[in-house]
């Protein structure tokens, strides 16, 4: 298996696959990941027409620096298959992932395991380089989400979709992202944590689900703070005026990205024989160790994959 679950993404656009105009739009925005949508963004009798034109956008379109990936429809339909089928047979060696909605149990995701292996095989790509992401959109799903994330090899990503989320659950909202009314705490802290503990025990992303209030920017940046501090890797983007925000709360601020690494630095240097093989030490006012550098791993990792770049060094101390 070559999967990689280090790719960024920080801004995950969803771009309608019946739509030429908006797949020919978002090959230039700066997004990290850009998903091609068969389900909610196309309308059933659009679906078929629009396998076809996925493949020739993957195909013949520069998506240069993005992770390309369809969202098919779920399995309780009938289009999951022949979505699948034309997709990667057409177009395999320029997918790198398949979402899959609405995922209720670890079943459908060895199933698209199993259909894209037979695919891969047949049309001689190489076996398990596309990806899965599975999306969590109701309380079964969410029930499961542990077994979900251990299915397969091939899994990058857990998803939440907050839309059908609601409406599985009976929330009293209509505003997609917002917190429901008459509740004084956050509605949605137990489902992201449950869903990011998965990911992060199974060494996957976890992806926040989009916010639907398209021109309101500011409270893009509220909701998507919240999933960027609980340590979500990224969120949904519908529009590109959110794209550089999503890019920016899920990038650290320069400051931390530099005092990561000066960590790393540091605890190298200290660890070593030139600087005494200590297991902690003070960089400046604030005591260092093991624990300290698996921290400034996750802060360096993710502020590199956002191409920051340092300002600052470590000075090795004058003895």
């Amino acid at each position: 298996m070559t999967v990689n679950r280090l790719r960024p993404r920080r801004s995950c656009l969803a771009v309608p696959g019946s739509s030429p105009r908006f797949l020919e739009k978002a090959q230039g925005l700066p997004a990290d990941q850009v998903f091609l949508d068969l389900e909610d963004a196309c309308a059933p009798l659009a679906k078929p027409e629009a396998r076809h034109t996925i493949v020739k956008y993957l195909n013949e379109g520069d998506w240069t620096g993005k992770t390309r990936v369809v969202r098919v429809n779920d399995w309780t339909t009938e289009w999951t298959y022949r979505d699948v089928v034309t997709v990667v047979e057409g177009a395999g060696p320029n997918l790198d992932c398949i979402m899959l909605p609405k995922v209720q149990n670890a079943e459908q995701i060895v199933a698209l395991d199993l259909l894209l292996t037979q695919i891969e095989k047949t049309m001689g790509f190489e076996v398990g380089r596309i990806g899965i992401e599975a999306q969590i959109e109701n309380a079964q799903g969410l029930n499961h989400v542990n077994e979900i994330a251990a299915a397969s090899a091939r899994t990058e990503t857990i998803i939440f979709g907050p839309a059908d989320f609601m409406a599985s659950i009976n929330m009293k909202s209509l505003v997609v992202g917002e917190q429901p009314p008459g509740y004084p705490a956050d509605a949605y802290h137990y489902i992201l944590m449950k869903i990011l503990m998965a990911a992060r025990a199974h060494d996957l992303q976890a992806i926040d689900g989009p916010y639907l209030q398209i021109r309101n920017v500011d409270g893009f940046r509220e909701v998507a703070g919240r999933a960027a501090a609980l340590g979500f890797d990224g969120k949904w983007v519908l529009h590109p005026g959110q794209v550089d925000a999503a890019n920016e709360v899920f990038s650290p601020s320069q400051e931390d990205y530099d005092h990561a690494e000066l960590i790393l630095d540091a605890y190298d240097y200290y660890t070593s024989e030139a600087g005494g093989k200590k297991g902690s030490a003070m960089l400046g006012d604030e005591m260092i160790d093991e624990a300290s550098r698996k921290m400034a791993l996750v802060v360096a990792g993710k502020g590199r994959a956002a191409g920051l770049r340092r300002t600052s060094g470590f000075e090795i101390p004058e003895a």
